[in-house]
């Protein structure tokens, strides 16, 4: 049974809180293992989809990988490496989750971190996803209800994170952060003992990617200038060193261990640039790429050891630090992406097989065993056969960037919303980052529920609102108001447009039609979208100047509603969009 954690806001007491020492001493250096994952997102099961890899000889290969059993066993195997160690994550542990674990509440995937021992979570803006309150029972625990879903179906009651979800720049209105900002955790013992101290951020564009009324009345700070500002806290309270978890990420154009930090862009670049040269390790996430960067590499005054684990637990960062306990400091640290091979499946491009020079894990029975029996609380609805399709809707990108699903969606609450009492809808536009996996139907062509709802886990209800000519030309432009992060959107069936990259900002929409009519100058239409693009999600804030707003079905029950008739559901065209930049 893991004993209950100390909170304050400058220390979390595992092992007690050291004191800086000073003098000559015989003391040993200490080495210290962290062991590093991120954006989880409930993936109890493996993900079934692969990690593109090298062989020894540097040839591609496709590697299965993930599933939190597996993830245990992998975690267990680095423990016993070293007995100096702490696990940790830097946010989406929760939300945007498979249907195993998101029908739950994602109870079942803190009871698993619970299990596997996590030390420390920093928030990341999934946590956000169902509010406030529900985050603060996902930490606490208990049965309360703030959510159409019901809490504690399977395990009652729900005991809550055994592990600290540190929320250091998420300031409530009291100026106070939402839950622990920091932790410590302490290693060895007398002369030899060493102290980490962990600070957690999530990213300040959280608002932008969650339900305002999720996140009403907190603010998110500046992520570098919380960090800084609590690192004197931490080294007063004994820390050795600083390792900050952050829920921000970066890009890079090397593979998942590549030590280089070659091609590295990202807004975690902004903050990362802004940290005190104290911190030592910055374990991130967000973006789900993996990447091991001595940042010193990039910005030789910030020497930070920078790194992520991809995601869905597919990987694990195994981070090691050799510390000097009578300096305090930290005098080496590397670290290295490690593979969680999992388990073989079949996969849209064909079978993806065990690898011998790949380690393997076996799964661990204890959480195998409780992802069984989630999965059997979550079989029923998960396998109910709720319509038909004439292909896989993928997640693929056309040259325009359409993609299959998207259109599909996009069709999907058109439909449930063009009826007059309905709102009258006559476009339809979805977020590609609303779509999280293919839909892939079985051999007769059938379609589950538990399928569909892996696709788009989120229960948004869809919205309509009048837009003017003007305003949808905007939120167009939106698409491209972020170099790093350029998101078209699906449009439904009869409204199209083109765009051209090279031209100026704000200028870059070139026509939009409406079943074969350009749009008029001075018209008005009625837009379907989900609630989160409502609301300014993702960025697409001209969605919110939309008014005479009109509350539709939930995503999904539009989407079950377009595929339940009696033929296949036949998969649209990807002809809506047309990329019009010069090559």
């Amino acid at each position: 049974m893991r004993m209950p954690l100390i909170l304050s806001a400058a220390c979390l007491v595992l092992t007690g809180c050291a004191s800086h020492r000073t003098g000559p001493s015989a003391a040993a250096l200490v080495a210290v293992k962290l062991i590093a994952f991120n954006d989880f997102h409930g993936n109890l099961s493996p993900p079934r989809i692969s990690i593109e890899a090298t062989d020894a000889s540097g040839a591609p290969v496709r590697v299965a990988a993930g599933g939190v059993a597996y993830l245990a066993s992998a975690i267990d195997n680095l423990r016993a490496q070293n007995p100096n160690h702490a696990v940790v994550s830097a946010g989406d542990m929760i939300g945007a989750t498979p249907i195993n674990s998101a029908l739950f509440l994602d109870e079942p995937t803190i009871l698993a971190m619970n299990m596997i021992g996590v030390d420390f979570n920093a928030a990341g803006n999934h946590e956000f996803d169902k509010g406030r309150a529900e985050l603060l029972r996902i930490q606490g625990g208990g049965c309360a209800q703030y959510t159409r879903l019901e809490p504690c179906r399977v395990d009652k009651p729900y005991p809550g994170a055994a592990f600290p979800i540190l929320t250091a720049n998420t300031i409530t209105e009291t100026g106070l952060p939402l839950l622990a900002p920091t932790g410590l955790k302490s290693f060895g013992k007398g002369k030899n003992r060493v102290t980490i101290g962990f600070i957690g951020l999530t990213l300040t564009g959280t608002p932008n990617l969650v339900s305002p009324s999720g996140v009403a009345g907190l603010t998110f700070a500046d992520e570098a200038a919380t960090a800084n500002a609590l690192i004197p806290a931490l080294k007063a309270e004994g820390a050795d060193a600083i390792v900050v978890l952050i829920h921000q990420g970066l890009y890079t154009a090397v593979g998942y261990n590549d030590k280089s930090c070659g091609g590295m862009s990202g807004d975690l670049m902004a903050v990362l640039d802004k940290l005190d040269p104290a911190v030592d390790v910055v374990i991130s996430g967000h973006t789900h790429v993996s990447y091991v960067c001595d940042y010193a590499k990039v910005n030789p005054a910030r020497p930070f050891l920078v790194t992520s684990a991809g995601k869905n637990g597919m990987f694990l960062s195994d981070i090691r630090l050799t510390l000097d306990p009578v300096a305090g400091r930290v005098l080496a640290k590397s670290a290295d992406n490690l593979v969680v091979q999992s388990e073989a499946f079949q996969g849209l491009r064909g079978p993806v097989a065990l690898r011998d020079d790949f380690p393997k894990f076996s799964p661990r029975a204890d959480l195998a065993a409780l992802v069984a029996r989630y999965d059997a609380a979550a079989k029923q609805e998960a396998t109910r056969i709720v319509g038909r399709m004439s292909g896989a809707a993928t997640t693929a990108k056309s040259p325009s960037r359409e993609s299959l699903l998207g259109n599909l969606i996009a069709d999907s609450q058109l439909a449930a919303t063009a009826a007059a009492d309905k709102g009258g809808a006559q476009i339809a536009l979805m977020n590609p980052d609303g779509l999280r996996v293919d839909i892939v139907p079985g051999a007769d062509g059938t379609v589950t529920f538990g399928s569909l709802f892996a696709a788009q886990p989120f229960s948004n209800a869809v919205m309509v609102k009048t837009m003017t000519t003007a305003q949808i030309r905007a939120v167009l432009e939106q698409q491209f108001n972020d170099p790093q992060w350029t998101r078209i959107l699906s449009p439904s069936q009869g409204f199209r447009f083109s765009y051209d990259m090279s031209k100026p900002e704000g200028q870059r929409i070139l026509a939009m039609s409406l079943n074969g009519m350009p749009l008029a100058e001075d018209g008005r239409y009625r837009v379907a979208m989900n609630s989160f693009l409502a609301s300014g999600g993702d960025k697409f804030s001209v969605f919110k100047d939309g008014t005479e707003a009109v509350t539709g079905p939930l995503d999904i029950d539009a989407l079950i509603g377009w595929l339940s008739g009696d033929a296949p559901r036949a998969l649209p065209a990807l002809d809506r969009v047309t990329n019009l930049t010069p090559q």
